[in-house]
């Protein structure tokens, strides 16, 4: 039977956490049991570090809480379990006196009214960035055809054979772009959609990768062969694929380890719309990491972690997955960055 201070908590819905002065769990409630799927009895008396992962917000909180001795309030924090990985929480922390210094933790999750919130914002975002990528192409294609007709008449002006190289090479990139800019102006239900293989697709994308670094990438599958056909437009498909491949290629500079991991996803929420099945394609890297001022605005144009790079080819990818009514997510640490694509299936 539970001593008398913690009586009311055992009624709670709410989950709660008790400290001692030596941030080692006293007590926690059976609602805190179920949200973290512990046993209360295997974890009294171990220090917080020790049970969570992830714990830098909520000890950043906890010290709010004790420096100012009043209850201290984290909207969205991230915090680390065993049994589910990471929990998006509101926590509240409250320092409390009986005999000794303790200090009381409420959490609620906040997963699925976060999810539909970021969902919302980022369809709002794919909006907006494909309204700034057509007005983008649109001013492009215009030059390119002069760039193109400039180096034609330039090549006819050459006397050395070897110089209309490189003229042959300006005329083929600006094709190459000419190509793409037509793509970004093309109406959406310009998409070929067909049954397809989503690891036809991965398969494709993983050759395409492997070609362009031979050396010292090294890309693992990881299939759930039994995932039925979806329908979709293949090539939009292999370039958001291709895309965040690459990326991730490009991020760790040619050497690591990338995994493509496919399985079904049940009863997803997907742009406010609830899919019984799904297809749920992850792309895993062990490289740096995203820089944490960039995960907010990694889906913007134009915005990108390298010197060198253009920023359009998470944009692009966004795009072609939202047209399939699909999301990308994203969870990054140094050494691990998990890429989640999520498509629904008929």
């Amino acid at each position: 039977m539970p001593d008398l201070p913690y009586l009311t908590l055992e009624y709670l819905a709410t989950a709660v956490i008790l400290l001692d002065d030596e941030s080692r769990i006293a007590y926690l409630n059976p609602a805190a049991e179920h949200l973290f799927d512990v046993s209360g009895k295997n974890l009294l008396g171990h220090p917080l570090q020790q049970v969570f992962t992830h714990t830098e917000q909520l000890a950043s909180a906890m010290q709010q809480a004790i420096r100012n001795n009043a209850s201290y309030i984290e909207h969205d924090l991230t915090l680390g379990t065993h049994a589910h990985g990471k929990l998006q929480l509101r926590c509240a922390a409250t320092p409390l006196q009986f005999g000794k210094r303790c200090l009381l933790l409420e959490f609620h999750a906040m997963d699925m009214p976060l999810k539909l919130a970021r969902e919302e914002q980022m369809l709002d975002q794919t909006q907006a960035s494909r309204l700034l990528l057509r007005n983008l192409a649109h001013e492009i294609k215009n030059p390119l055809g002069g760039i193109r007709g400039a180096a034609q008449l330039l090549e006819q002006e050459l006397e050395k054979p070897g110089l209309r190289e490189y003229t042959q090479v300006i005329v083929q990139e600006a094709d190459r772009l000419r190509s793409l800019m037509e793509k970004l102006l093309a109406p959406q239900n310009s998409s070929h959609y067909s049954a397809l293989n989503i690891h036809e697709v991965l398969e494709r994308v993983r050759s395409v990768v492997l070609a362009e670094m031979p050396e010292g990438l090294t890309i693992r599958r990881d299939y759930d062969i039994s995932l039925p056909a979806m329908i979709g437009d293949k090539e939009q498909l292999i370039q958001a694929m291709l895309n965040i491949v690459r990326n991730a290629a490009q991020a760790m500079q040619g050497n690591g380890t990338i995994v493509l991991r496919t399985r079904i996803a049940r009863q997803a929420t997907l742009i406010k719309r609830r899919h019984r099945l799904a297809v749920k394609v992850d792309i895993i890297d062990n490289g740096p990491g995203i820089p944490p001022e960039l995960k907010d605005k990694i889906f913007y144009p134009l915005v990108s972690g390298r010197a060198d790079g253009h920023g359009l080819g998470l944009t692009l990818a966004q795009d072609f997955v939202s047209q399939h009514h699909g999301m990308i997510e994203f969870d990054s640490e140094p050494g691990r960055t998990c890429f989640t694509v999520l498509l629904p299936l008929p």
